[in-house]
């Protein structure tokens, strides 16, 4: 439960932007899988960001609780997902 809830925490500002990354998107083209394949390519490159510059010490706290960081992105892309596919279904009915 606490690895849990330390993968929120370290999703919790990456929240935001996300979600603004859906709305931009669905304005332009509302369909699951394209959206879902820009925040796979998005994931990527925060994971690559965050590995490959000084932001590597945040990830020091969550391989000491025994996460990996490919653990920790998997679950926050999942995370995104769900929330993805919540607001798309939302947004279509709408439309």
């Amino acid at each position: 439960m606490y690895r849990f809830l330390a993968i929120l925490s370290f999703y919790k500002p990456f929240v935001v932007w996300s979600l603004f990354v859906t709305v931009v998107i669905a304005f332009f083209n509302a369909q699951i899988a394209p959206v879902i394949a820009t925040k796979l390519f998005l994931m990527v490159f925060v994971w690559y960001y965050m590995s490959e510059t000084h932001n590597k010490r945040k990830l020091t706290f969550y391989k000491n609780l025994g996460i990996s960081p490919l653990k920790l992105f998997s679950v926050m892309f999942l995370m995104d997902c769900i929330l993805t596919v919540v607001y798309l279904s939302i947004f279509k009915e709408f439309t």
